[in-house]
């Protein structure tokens, strides 16, 4: 069936019973729904009810015992309800009133005589776009708060989702040097070890500067293979190599305005670090295959947990120009007086994602052995250690037995319980050996491999054993 369009509900203000009379009837004979005022504080009043808006209304000018008392009406409805359409009705036809109603806002003029059908006819037709324009604006308006809306829960949630917890001096310090850097527009480069929150801080500099409603885009230049990262950050034209079936914009161009951040950036083939630094110093690019120079503004925030000017491998004058600001994030380690904070951080977080968890408190032997615990995987290892204590434990409280951390010192040579088995002292050993050399490479797990002198995939299987990551 087609949808029946919805009448229109009219305000006629008319001190005259007859003319009242005879425009409900002929309004009602078109089929339109007609309230009626014959003073103005009744009028007011039903212009006033949210509840039961009015599309059209129908003023007599000489309202009351004279002229200026419809003037006045039609400020007041002008004023309650900007976008309401309003006719004037009135036997005073003159140029100045005519002139003075157009200025108060009337949609039209027209003269109480018997053509007032006629002209009524008219005068619907000639506000109708101005009808249907209001309508729009409303509509955009509800889309508007809406948008509006969800904007404001986002941001939130990315403010909560990007929050640096800790009260240590060391956090502190931090918190104050992203504030001082935020606004700069200029690159930054954040050092920690692995899992220390790097792309957290790089976070926090985007969402207290100036561009925070702009793009914040992470590229980890470990993850993207070196035959795909000159597309993957300046973008290709269609046909630039086999399956290149049309035009990609690279990151550099989707973050315009925005900031980059890259993860990582130690791990960045030398041939590409050239083309980096000249978006960095021109703000400038073309894609590949392409002819077209791409102007942007991007802001770079770049990580690593590599000394970057140790690696042999990285330009020095790209590090110079990342280095505008570096911002060393302290290893959780260095902050032990933060993890009973963090872990209410994390337990509150996980509940918000999961309503069905039930809210939990760490027992005091808990909190000890977590400060106790060198963290090799810092804040990130934390947080899954939390995480899975909340899932798995039954009780309202969290125990030392709940968070499957070692009960003794990881450090070779350690004293063990003397009923500790063959087994539990090899094991209790190498996984000493894992955690010393994954602090002296700062969290490199490669590094760390070396040091050892075993194989990148060995270090890994031997990492899992123990640390089920």
């Amino acid at each position: 069936m087609p949808k029946e369009t919805p009448r229109d509900r009219i305000l006629l203000v008319d001190e005259q019973p007859e003319v009242r009379r005879a425009v409900v009837e002929m309004l009602e004979d078109r089929d339109q729904e007609v309230v009626t005022a014959e003073t103005a504080r009744k009028a007011l009043a039903l212009v006033g009810d949210a509840a039961q808006p009015f599309s059209l209304v129908l003023l007599d000018l000489d309202l009351g015992r004279g002229v200026d008392d419809g003037f006045a009406l039609l400020g007041e409805i002008k004023r309650l309800r900007p976008d309401l359409p309003v006719v004037i009705l009135t036997g005073n036809t003159s140029v100045e009133n005519a002139k003075r109603a157009f200025k108060g806002g009337a949609n039209d003029f027209l003269e109480k005589d018997t053509y007032l059908a006629e002209n009524l006819e008219v005068s619907f037709e000639k506000i109708a776009p101005f009808r249907h324009v209001v309508a729009e604006n409303k509509a955009l308006r509800r889309r508007t708060e809406a948008l509006e809306r969800t904007a404001s829960f986002l941001r939130r949630k990315l403010e909560h989702k990007y929050c640096i917890v800790g009260r240590s001096a060391a956090i502190r310090t931090l918190l104050d040097t992203i504030e001082k850097v935020a606004p700069i527009p200029r690159p930054v480069l954040v050092v920690g070890e692995r899992g220390s929150g790097k792309e957290l801080v790089a976070a926090a500099i985007h969402h207290a500067s100036p561009r925070r409603d702009e793009p914040f885009i992470t590229i980890n230049c470990a993850a993207v293979p070196k035959d795909l990262l000159g597309s993957e950050l300046f973008g290709h034209e269609k046909g630039a190599f086999t399956g290149a079936d049309k035009r990609k914009l690279g990151l550099f161009e989707l973050a315009d305005r925005g900031t980059l951040f890259f993860d990582e950036i130690g791990n960045m083939p030398m041939e590409f670090q050239k083309s980096v630094l000249r978006v960095i110093e021109y703000q400038t690019f073309t894609r590949v295959q392409g002819t077209e120079t791409i102007e942007v503004d991007v802001r770079i925030i770049a990580a690593t947990n590599a000394d970057l000017t140790a690696v042999g491998e990285f330009r020095d004058d790209l590090y110079d120009r990342l280095a505008f600001e570096t911002i060393r994030v302290p290893p959780l380690r260095e902050r032990p007086e933060d993890i009973p904070s963090l872990a209410e951080h994390f337990i509150a977080t996980l509940i918000e994602e999961a309503p069905s968890l039930r809210p939990k408190t760490l027992t005091p032997a808990a909190i000890e052995a977590l400060q106790a615990y060198s963290w090799p995987g810092n804040v990130r290892e934390m947080r899954y250690t939390i995480e899975r204590a909340l899932y798995k434990t039954e009780g309202a409280t969290i125990g030392i037995e709940d968070l499957d951390l070692p009960r003794v010192s990881s450090a070779p040579g350690a004293a063990l319980d003397e009923s500790a088995s063959f087994d539990e002292r090899v094991a209790h050993f190498e996984r000493g050996l894992v955690e010393n050399a994954l602090a002296a490479a700062a969290g490199n797990q490669a590094k760390a491999a070396d040091a050892l002198g075993i194989t990148y995939d060995k270090f890994r299987y031997v990492y899992r054993k123990y640390f089920g990551r």
